[in-house]
């Protein structure tokens, strides 16, 4: 899934701060347009897929064209690309390994029933942590 928002492009002395303006509380900075055009793109994505993943309605962009970025001299609007499925196979498809002990009895029983152990924890550590 990618999507694109427009983004209020703010030139600073000490940076480019950048808002999404659709997205509350999406802001982020660089020290160089190519690393503010980066943390945009990232800070995007990150705000869409937390709320893709809580079941929430993505935010309809506004059109670029009523988008100002007047609030700083020098502002300008410009849209930022996101791709949500790139964003999760970076970030949340990444697994490590763990070394747990199991009672000999109990990996007896869960072998016999064929359960996969790494799905078995994946889904004890989201109870234990009241994930759904």
């Amino acid at each position: 899934m990618v999507y694109t928002y427009p983004a209020c492009f703010y030139p600073g002395d000490d940076g480019i701060t950048v808002d999404i303006p659709d997205l509350l509380g999406c802001v982020t900075e660089g020290q160089t347009m190519a690393e503010a055009i980066y943390m945009a793109e990232e800070a995007t994505e990150g705000w869409l897929y937390l709320t893709l993943r809580d079941g929430e309605e993505l935010p309809k962009p506004t059109p670029i064209t009523e988008v100002k970025a007047d609030e700083y001299p020098n502002g300008f609007v410009s849209m930022v690309r996101a791709d949500i499925d790139a964003y999760i196979e970076k970030y949340h498809k990444k697994a490590i390994s763990k070394r747990c002990k199991v009672p000999v009895w109990l990996n007896t029983l869960a072998e016999r029933k064929g359960i996969d152990f790494s799905f078995a924890l994946q889904e004890g550590l989201k109870h234990q942590l009241g994930i759904e």
